[in-house]
């Protein structure tokens, strides 16, 4: 594995961990927190997906 490679891979980790927090978050009805995970997961995930193009 490659050096972007793995980087793309901990950025996907990255996102689908920040994806459980706003699951936790959103059952608690606490929708700011929620939102900026969200956010930063989707951030994570397209960063990841351009370094694997």
């Amino acid at each position: 594995m490659s050096g972007a490679q793995l980087l793309a891979l901990g950025l996907l980790l990255l996102a689908g961990f920040l994806i459980g927090g706003v699951i936790s978050f959103g059952r608690e009805r606490r929708w700011i927190p929620a939102g900026i995970l969200a956010l930063l997961a989707v951030v994570a995930a397209v960063a990841a997906v351009l370094r694997l193009v």
